[in-house]
């Protein structure tokens, strides 16, 4: 069995750098392999709501951690100047040594583009834009490329230069969950395809389309890894577990996803282990973890004292 990477979210939303950057520490103390922020630059319901920047917070958590690696879920790449993007990104990955997973989506919230004078395409276009950037970041971040020119329709360039280059070529995720275009997208650029929350309980056949694009393009199915975004809702036992997996539904309303479905990861440790098995026989093995309750770092080492060493 592969190894199974355990990624966790960082709280930063009405949250203060000081707070996020506790938690962060901890998680990496627990012994998970990854530290993952949204990219929206303002709160997913409403502008007024606070949020820390992704890529700063990112680049403040790399210095502020040895191990982990650093993503996010995900940025959307008509939200910010594409070269100016692979700048930050690589500045990033220098601070951290080698430790950044950039995560890209198409996005879908107007005013964190339009207010920060940004075009908000459509979605067909967003789309097209998201692969020009993959495809343009990917050239810039290429250590035999010295200058990187693009001149697609939505994506320009002309002979950038990215200096110092990342210290290891950053592994690049896609997220999301459309069979036609995201799916072929990350086929044909991803290191790794994430799965929605929200279609968590439909993987395996977004697995099956994904293996098939990477059939059309020529790549082996080991070539881009499987991840899933998921709501993990864990107590010690079955008994206190069942009134939290109602509150997760009631609260979240499917936006992560169905805590009771099929694979929902919930319940008592014992139950958690069974779900992520699930995961594992349909070929992901990669975990992008919310936690729920109202302190995460509860039940995050809950998680860490009694399911990761099931995967040690």
């Amino acid at each position: 069995m592969a190894d199974v990477h355990f990624g966790v979210t960082v709280p930063q939303i009405k949250r203060t750098w000081d707070q996020s950057r506790a938690a962060a520490r901890e998680f990496e103390a627990m012994g998970y392999d990854s530290l993952w922020v949204c990219d929206h630059l303002y709160g997913p319901q409403s502008p007024s709501i606070p949020i820390l920047e992704a890529w700063s917070l990112i680049a403040a958590l790399a210095a502020s951690t040895e191990r982990v690696e650093l993503g996010t879920l995900v940025t959307p790449t008509g939200m910010r100047n594409p070269a100016h993007l692979g700048k930050t990104v690589a500045t990033v990955d220098a601070i951290a040594g080698g430790r950044v997973i950039p995560g890209f989506g198409a996005g879908w919230m107007e005013r964190e583009h339009t207010d920060f004078g940004m075009a908000f395409l459509d979605p067909r276009q967003r789309l097209v834009q998201m692969e020009e950037t993959v495809e343009f970041l990917n050239r810039l971040w290429d250590p035999a490329n010295d200058e990187v020119s693009a001149d697609g329709t939505y994506v320009k360039a002309d002979s950038v230069v990215c200096l110092p280059k990342p210290p290891r070529k950053p592994p690049v995720m896609i997220g999301g969950a459309g069979e036609k275009v995201t799916l072929r997208m990350a086929a044909r650029h991803a290191d790794i395809w994430n799965n929605t929350a929200v279609t968590q309980d439909d993987l395996e056949r977004k697995v099956a389309v994904l293996r098939s694009h990477l059939a059309d393009a020529g790549r082996d199915a080991s070539e881009v890894r499987v991840s899933q975004q998921c709501v993990v809702t864990i107590a010690p036992d079955e008994a206190s577990a069942g009134p939290m997996v109602e509150q997760a539904q009631k609260i979240f309303g499917g936006h992560l996803g169905n805590p009771a479905g099929p694979l929902g990861i919930s319940g008592s440790p014992e139950r958690v282990v069974e779900q992520i098995h699930k995961h594992l026989e349909l070929g992901c093995d990669m975990f992008m973890i919310e936690f729920f309750g109202r302190d995460t770092i509860e039940p995050a080492r809950l998680f860490a004292d009694r399911v990761l060493p099931h995967f040690a």
